[in-house]
């Protein structure tokens, strides 16, 4: 793990291992240090936003040192269940590059207990890893143009729910009604970092 500053107001905490990042959101997020105002997770990195008036990079950077290693839970929440109509366009290609069927793709995408890593590319579009490694599939050669909102696919070692209708070149297995992204509720974002989620049919 490496703490670099990123600008006056904020330093970048660099994993070696992916796995690392929730549990350091969780510790920073449930004891955050003085002057910490913003927390972002992504693959491999976390962004401290502070402020300079309360705590400098130095100060941080040793806190974040002594909470490497430590084993924090995110706090215990609900387990999203998202119902699924698995009819996607990419399924049978899916099914074909994994040497199964479509049936085995199903019961695989289902069989896995997820978790929200992170958030990027839209708003509300969550990184979930838990993704069963046979399903771990390029994305497409050819990105759509639009791919409809609520498409459940999976890309890498990673599947997504798709928050609004958006181009993408991520394989599309099935749909969900379930608005994962909605600027009318607190929090907008169903899926936030942290979050465990399950797909069922």
């Amino acid at each position: 793990m490496r703490v670099l500053p990123y600008g006056a107001r904020a330093a970048m905490v660099d994993f070696d291992d992916p796995s690392e990042v929730l549990g350091l959101h969780a510790s920073l997020e449930q004891d955050p240090p003085d002057g910490v105002l913003e927390l972002v997770p992504a693959a491999r990195t976390l962004l401290i936003r502070f402020d300079p008036g309360r705590t400098h990079h130095d100060r941080l950077a040793e806190d974040v040192l002594h909470r490497a290693g430590v084993d924090t839970k995110p706090r215990e929440a609900a387990e999203i269940v998202v119902p699924v109509r698995y009819d996607g366009p990419d399924l049978a290609d899916v099914a074909a590059a994994s040497g199964m069927s479509a049936e085995a793709v199903v019961r695989r995408h289902e069989d896995g207990t997820y978790v929200s890593a992170f958030c990027g590319f839209a708003p509300g579009f969550a990184y979930l890893t838990g993704l069963d490694p046979a399903l771990h599939l390029p994305r497409r050669s050819s990105p759509r143009t639009r791919v409809p909102a609520g498409s459940v696919a999976i890309a890498g070692e990673y599947t997504a729910v798709y928050p609004n209708a958006s181009p993408g070149g991520w394989q599309l297995i099935g749909r969900t009604t379930l608005p994962v992204w909605d600027v009318e509720r607190e929090p907008p974002n169903l899926l936030a970092p942290g979050t465990r989620i399950r797909f069922t049919s």
